[in-house]
């Protein structure tokens, strides 16, 4: 169903069901959710996305796609990764289709290889995503994108998915997991402060948002960290960032 790897700092969570091209059922999503917010709380730095295979994922799996159980599971799954307090990178090792596509768009940032694929053909399956999806594809690739894909059905590869901002670099699992790497030795709570702003959208302000941006600020700000960078610079060293 899925496989979790740790290395160092950096925790990998495999889509492993070659057999329907890594396509999402309830079990798979409860299971992915459950090893993001393992890594969470376990102190792993950066977490990364993939698929077994060929396939990132193929979408929904069709034979459970219509039960409530998915969409809550589906639902629950992508809500976790955009609140994760860790970065979140998906290395898109092939076709990313509806469900597929969506996962990607719940991720912080996308390495995709030359064989990736995005689109989410709802228009021509009758089906529909959350407005969440919709409005994400339109901040992250544009509003034309979005509008090409959710009423035109286009399919992206990698290369247009790049130029139009839905893929964040060209590259393999080790390309992911060398930014991941790097963002790692980063500093953990500038880092997210700054997804919990990117993830934030000023419709949807109310007062906990705000309470939560401004409790970050102040985190970064009175933190160790902040002083350990004012040292490492004096020392002209790179800092060690603990999170604290």
């Amino acid at each position: 169903m899925i496989d979790v790897t740790r290395t160092d700092d950096v925790t990998v969570v495999e889509l492993r069901r070659p057999e329907r091209r890594n396509a999402l059922d309830a079990a798979t999503c409860d299971a992915l959710r459950e090893a993001a917010l393992a890594a969470d709380a376990d102190g792993t730095r950066a977490l990364v996305v993939t698929g077994a295979g060929t396939s990132f994922c193929a979408g929904a799996d069709l034979d459970g796609v219509y039960g409530e159980t998915f969409i809550a599971a589906l639902y629950g799954m992508l809500g976790t990764l955009t609140e994760l307090r860790i970065p979140v990178v998906a290395a898109v090792n092939g076709p990313a289709i509806g469900a597929g596509t969506q996962l990607a768009l719940a991720c912080d940032l996308r390495v995709a290889a030359p064989t990736a694929r995005f689109g989410v053909p709802t228009a021509r399956n009758g089906m529909a995503v959350d407005a969440w999806t919709i409005r994400t594809l339109a901040a992250v690739a544009g509003t034309g994108t979005a509008r090409a894909m959710m009423l035109g059905a286009e399919m992206l590869d990698a290369d247009t998915a790049y130029v139009r901002g839905l893929v964040d670099r060209i590259g393999d699992l080790d390309a992911a997991l060398a930014w991941a790497t790097e963002i790692a030795g980063f500093a953990p709570l500038t880092l997210a402060y700054n997804k919990l702003v990117l993830n934030s959208r000023p419709a949807d302000a109310d007062a906990d948002a705000g309470a939560r941006i401004a409790a970050g600020w102040d985190a970064c700000w009175s933190s160790e960290d902040v002083r350990e960078a004012s040292i490492a610079r004096t020392e002209k060293r790179p800092p060690v960032f603990v999170g604290r």
